[in-house]
């Protein structure tokens, strides 16, 4: 069997991903950019992977659930923030062929999108780990397309300006695209 086709290398490749994409927001959360309406996670540079590996999902998907147990929005912001991450990534996954010189451009759209929606309506519907049921019943739209506006934009400038930067360090780094590629 191929080093690389091996399922422990598989594994092992979205086990750092995923203590990649937690100790970085960690390391945003001690700045007070990992949770809220105003997000700048360090981490969401790593949503780009997919692009290059498929094992890059399940990576993402622990690394968030992970960064994600200290959130203030508490189990839903484990369960919601999470799947909002899974998708993106495999959104990501889908998009991988569509390159300019190499650089997946569009990879940074889904998780861009998805987390603008999905987080942003998880934190106009939850206030201190708590469900504001009063929120649901009058849901307040402009305040959702704040959040969510505030929540894309913290996401577009960390993809765009440290992810596709990533991506273009990736493909032009022949040992690194090796490992990350799957077989």
């Amino acid at each position: 069997m191929n080093r690389k086709s091996s399922p422990i290398f598989y594994i092992t490749k979205s086990a750092v991903i995923a203590a990649a994409y937690a100790a970085l927001t960690y390391l945003a959360a001690i700045v007070n950019l990992a949770y809220g309406p105003v997000q700048f996670r360090f981490s969401e540079a790593l949503t780009i992977l997919p692009a290059f590996t498929s094992s890059a999902i399940p990576g993402l998907t622990i690394g968030c659930f992970l960064a994600n147990i200290i959130s203030g929005y508490g189990v839903y912001d484990m369960v919601f923030g999470t799947l909002a991450t899974f998708l993106a990534a495999v959104l990501t996954r889908l998009l991988r062929n569509v390159r300019f010189h190499g650089v997946p451009v569009l990879a940074p759209l889904p998780p861009v999108i998805i987390n603008a929606l999905m987080v942003g309506l998880e934190i106009t519907v939850v206030a201190n780990g708590n469900l504001n049921m009063a929120a649901l019943h009058h849901f307040n739209w402009i305040l959702f397309w704040t959040n969510a506006a505030s929540v894309g934009l913290g996401e577009l400038v960390v993809c765009c300006a440290l992810g596709l930067p990533l991506a273009v360090i990736i493909e032009k780094n022949k040992s690194l695209k090796s490992i990350l590629q799957d077989t």
